[in-house]
């Protein structure tokens, strides 16, 4: 097979709950919907726009923990680019002329 692995895809899928979660994305999904059930047992008489407002908490939470392709959820895609603009990037040069780089001769 000269070397050529294949990794299978769900490698990490049975350390997950359900397949897809994590014990910390439960917290966040489970946080966000229990708030919003608090507020539509506290908030009876709500308009259309403020039974928009009180869903939000389960819909933004629901959104971070939705799987994407590539990534285990959207709140890792999101850490991911935050990371990359945040963070100092250093690219060493290790190249096939990095001898010359240094003004090193070849002998």
């Amino acid at each position: 097979m000269n070397n050529n692995f294949i990794i299978p895809a769900n490698t990490k899928k049975s350390q997950l709950i359900l397949g897809f979660f994590t014990p910390s994305d439960l917290i966040i999904f489970g946080t966000g919907v229990s708030l919003t059930i608090i507020l539509l047992i506290f908030m009876q008489d709500a308009s259309f726009w403020e039974l928009v407002l009180i869903l939000l908490p389960a819909l933004i939470t629901g959104f971070l923990v939705m799987p994407v392709p590539y990534y285990h959820n959207v709140l890792q895609l999101l850490s991911n680019i935050i990371n990359f603009y945040k963070e100092r990037r250093n690219y060493y040069w290790k190249g096939w002329c990095v001898i010359d780089e240094y003004g090193e001769e070849t002998k």
